[in-house]
């Protein structure tokens, strides 16, 4: 199975100049937990709700009515391809313990978002019981 079977088709970015608010309002609304950050047609990286609270509303000076999607993102993208096997990708979220990878296809755009629940869908339990078991350890 490849990783195109099993994704989140038409995700957007956003700029790194995007209010948290405005980012949190696109979560609640999409249901999501994560959007990608983009500057110059290129990822730059990824704010999740975690971010938002652990990097933004737990720091002290937090002012959430100025800060942007730049002041809490965590920069440097991780992705697949939209044509790599679904163990592969699943590998790679096991090793960087993430939750969810951008999905790229030959021409580097994004084209999606494959996520644990995505996976949890499509594989088969004891390579999908490995994978959750490898994300969710303490780093």
């Amino acid at each position: 199975m490849k990783v195109k079977d099993v994704m989140h088709k038409g995700v957007d970015w956003v700029s790194p100049n995007t209010p948290i608010t405005e980012l949190a309002k696109l979560m609640r609304a999409h249901d999501i937990g994560c959007i990608p950050i983009g500057e110059d047609d290129k990822l730059v990286g990824m704010v999740t709700d975690r971010d938002i609270v652990c990097k933004g509303l737990a720091s002290h000076s937090f002012d959430a009515g100025r800060a942007t999607a730049r002041d809490v993102m965590t920069e440097g993208i991780h992705c697949c391809r939209e044509d790599d096997d679904l163990a592969k990708a699943m590998h790679h979220m096991e090793k960087l313990q993430v939750r969810r990878l951008p999905v790229i296809n030959k021409s580097k755009r994004m084209v999606g978002i494959i996520s644990l629940g995505d996976v949890g869908h499509s594989a088969s339990g004891d390579m999908l019981t490995e994978t959750v078991r490898s994300i969710s350890a303490h780093h």
